[in-house]
Parts: structure tokens; sequence; C-alpha cells
């Protein structure tokens, strides 16, 4: 199940507004990726205040079965990243929605997030792999 009301892009990393300021998204991997990725053992996330672009590497996810790239979904500035995750990778797991969350930027554009897909549209993405 997709949920609704968030972005995602084809890598697999979803986005949600945050609370206050609609500048300001949160990111994470979707079930989907955490899925595929198998159980999550260590995170290597950006630093605060680090300039990211659209497209590029910005952190890593370390699993059983591989290490993961994890790429910017828009251009930003990394404002908070979820430092529960270095003592617990597995919250990418067990709620990659809530507390799995890896990271937040600042967006120059908050109107960029409507160039990401839907539910539905990545819906229909997963299913066809």
């Amino acid at each position: 199940m997709v949920p609704e009301g968030l972005r995602y892009t084809a890598e697999h990393e979803w986005i949600t507004a945050t609370e206050g300021d609609p500048s300001v998204v949160r990111v994470g991997i979707t079930d989907y990726a955490q899925d595929q990725l198998g159980d999550v053992v260590f995170v290597q996330l950006p630093t605060v205040g680090a300039s990211v672009t659209s497209g590029e590497s910005i952190a890593e996810v370390e699993s059983t079965k591989s290490v993961s790239e994890i790429y910017a979904p828009l251009d930003g500035e990394v404002t908070a990243v979820n430092d529960g995750l270095t003592d617990t990778p597995e919250l990418i797991n067990s709620d990659p929605y809530g507390s799995g969350w890896m990271m937040e930027l600042r967006l120059p554009d908050a109107d960029a997030v409507s160039e990401l897909l839907e539910a539905s549209a990545y819906q229909q993405l997963i299913d066809g792999s």
C-alpha cells in the first residue's frame, strides 16, 4: 500500500511537507524500497547545512543484502537528520513512513514538490517492476 498525500521519486524516496514551513520537506525511503533492501543495519546521513542537488547521492543505506545510495529528490539544504537511525537503523524497515524518516530539506522552490509522483503513479511504477 502506497500512502496518499506523499510525493514519490522513481528512485523510491518519499517526500512530505513538515508542520509550519511549506518550504521544508521530510524525506525517507518507501516501504517498497526497504522491502527490497532487506534488514537495514547502518545508515549514513548527510550533514545538516549541506546543499543537495536533485538526483545526486546524499545518503547510504546498508542492509544485509547490499549498500544502496539515497538520492536527493529535489534541490535544497539539509535542515535536519534523523539521529535516531544511528542507533536504530531498523526503524527504516519497521516504520519507513514514520519514525524511519531520514532527513529534512529546505527547498528554494516549494512548488517543485508538485513535479514528483503522486501515490497512484508511484504504485503503477512499482507494480511494473
